[in-house]
């Protein structure tokens, strides 16, 4: 059976419904097995549930920059002091920047050259104007919903929904790899579903690996062998029923891969922060170590966590459980797994980047000690590794023609009076550049992101990866 590229874009969007349609998908586009390559390559996606303040993450420092900023922000009590702020000059706008004084942990690795931060991104059909919205334009489905921008920052797909992730959909294009499931998972979420892809789902650490999968019951007592070996039948039996046959199959793999995580790991000497992210992130540091091990590693892997919080209608500023909290978070947690890429020897062979539900309101919501922002659109985000070209902004320039959004209230990159920045990079540019240093062909991409073709007049690869 053939398949047109058309009924694939199709499919990629709405999901498919059978086992014979996977099939020929991969046949269709010669899905290669990433255990034949010969090198090795991971994305790992943190997603700042509920709304990162991009805002208050990344700051103009320059006098017009920051007061425009200031002005905004300070009365209600939301603007950080220009001294507390990080200092940061992107090269290819030359100007100063400052980030949140509380992502100091990760601040060398800008001037480093390992990090890089892509500017107002977010969901898109198309590229808009502040004119093009106003006049009725089409816009993201459900546009400022939580649940619906999670699903459209995680799926690549803005007109409805969709049954799979980018992430899924990338390690399609691999085809279903022997032993380890080339996507893990420590948070639920769109992002690792594809349409041949099942995820690995494990608990962070301090949980030991040969404790993800541990079979209980099946120790070596004359009754607990029988019950082992019971179960080792009935997964040969009624093999004729799909339904059956797909749990059995299932139920194999999670038995082999329960074997096989039944090892003991050594421990790795980069010390992480005992919080929500520190442990996720060590937790895939420790799988990364893991795949090492094996005598056939596998050459790709993808991983997902989550840090959650970031939904700061008030007391976005105070001292607990507010965005100020979280970045610290984010940042120590973050630079504790880069540097254990370095003890690992696979710095430039990991990205991490972030991504959130949508940026917030550069105007605030509230004041004093309860001020907040609300839901917005547009936002920047983090990305990290050794092969990134780190120390820059990377993106789609806007009217003012650069990468960052012009800060100001009906300005010419606000959706209304609030300071909602309409993205001028799609999650489809930033997610196909990931895709294309994680080696998919081109033709595979249009597929993966349907929606890439609509934005033939500006980058499909916004540059910060090779």
């Amino acid at each position: 059976m053939r398949i047109t590229r058309r009924e694939f874009l199709r499919r990629s969007g709405c999901g498919i419904g059978s086992a014979a349609a996977l099939a020929a998908v991969v046949e269709r586009f010669s899905l290669f097995s990433a255990m034949a390559q010969s090198n090795y390559k991971a994305l790992v996606c943190v997603f700042l549930s509920g709304g990162n303040d991009g805002n208050n993450m990344v700051i103009p420092t320059d006098t017009t920059g920051y007061n425009a900023y200031s002005t905004v922000r300070s009365a209600a009590g939301l603007a950080i002091a220009q001294g507390s702020l990080l200092p940061i000059t992107p090269r290819t706008i030359n100007m100063p920047f400052g980030l949140h004084p509380n992502l100091a942990a990760i601040h060398p690795l800008f001037d480093s050259g390992n990090l890089a931060i892509v500017c107002n991104v977010g969901p898109l059909v198309e590229p808009l104007t502040r004119a093009t919205y106003l006049s009725g334009a089409p816009r993201p489905y459900q546009l400022f919903s939580h649940s619906d921008q999670i699903a459209q920052w995680q799926t690549s797909v803005s007109t409805g929904q969709s049954s799979t992730g980018w992430g899924g959909r990338i390690a399609d294009t691999f085809g279903i790899l022997p032993t380890l499931p080339m996507v893990t998972a420590l948070a639920g979420g769109a992002f690792t579903r594809g349409q041949i892809t099942s995820p690995l789902t494990v608990a962070a650490a301090p949980t030991a690996l040969n404790q993800l999968l541990a079979l209980s019951g099946f120790t070596t007592g004359t009754a607990e062998v029988a019950r082992r070996q019971a179960m080792d039948l009935l997964r040969t039996v009624d093999r004729e029923s799909p339904l059956v046959r797909a749990h059995q199959d299932v139920m194999e793999r999670s038995v082999s891969l329960a074997q096989a995580l039944n090892v003991t790991v050594p421990a790795l000497s980069t010390v992480f922060p005992n919080t929500t992210l520190g442990n996720q992130l060590k937790q895939i540091a420790n799988l990364i170590r893991f795949n090492q091990t094996l005598s056939a590693p596998l050459s790709r892997q993808i991983f997902f966590c989550s840090l959650g919080g970031f939904d700061t209608h008030q007391n976005q500023v105070a001292v607990q459980n507010s965005q100020n909290s979280l970045l610290l978070q984010v940042g120590q947690a973050m630079k504790a797994f880069y540097d254990s890429t370095v003890e690992l020897n696979v710095a430039a062979d990991v990205t991490t980047f972030t991504l959130s539900d949508f940026g917030r309101t550069f105007q605030p919501a509230g004041q004093g000690a309860i001020v907040g922002s609300d839901h917005a659109w547009g936002n920047h985000h983090l990305v990290m590794g050794g092969s990134v070209f780190g120390g820059d902004f990377y993106g789609v320039p806007g009217s003012n023609g650069t990468v960052f959004p012009t800060l100001r209230l009906s300005g010419p990159d606000d959706t209304d009076t609030r300071g909602r920045w309409i993205p001028t990079a799609s999650v489809d540019q930033y997610a196909a550049t990931f895709a294309r240093w994680f080696d998919v062909d081109p033709v595979q991409i249009n597929a993966i992101f349907p929606q890439l073709s609509h934005f033939n007049n500006s980058p499909s690869y916004l540059g910060f990866l090779p």
